[in-house]
């Protein structure tokens, strides 16, 4: 006895029935979901350390910026990676809108008041 089948009772790649779903459309590969993306790149910050005195460039990864409530309590700091100085200094509104935007992990400070 031959039994047929018509599209919807045959197995697509994925081991499901084809025309069977289980989202919101059609099945869409890694490759083809990703395709007109471009590779990242890090953003890179110029930084200097006022104890050795030397210039550098540093990830994002490598900075962090805590905003307080006044620029007195609005920093950025990092390590050296010449020296291992922890460095703090203060960041104004262009460098907080810039590191920001780079992608530098940021810590709110919350007054105590």
């Amino acid at each position: 006895m031959s039994e047929t089948t018509g599209a919807a009772g045959k197995a697509g790649p994925s081991g499901r029935a084809a025309g069977a779903s289980a989202g919101c459309g059609p099945e869409v590969s890694v490759g083809t979901a990703f395709a007109g993306m471009r590779r990242v790149v890090e953003t890179v910050f110029r930084a200097g350390c006022p104890d050795c005195r030397a210039a550098f460039e540093l990830g994002a990864g490598a900075l962090m910026l805590a905003i307080g409530a006044s620029s007195r309590t609005t920093f950025y700091s990092f390590t050296c990676p010449e020296c291992g100085a922890a460095v703090r200094k203060p960041a104004g509104e262009r460098i907080v809108e810039l590191l920001t935007g780079g992608g530098v992990r940021t810590l709110r400070l919350h007054s105590t008041v």
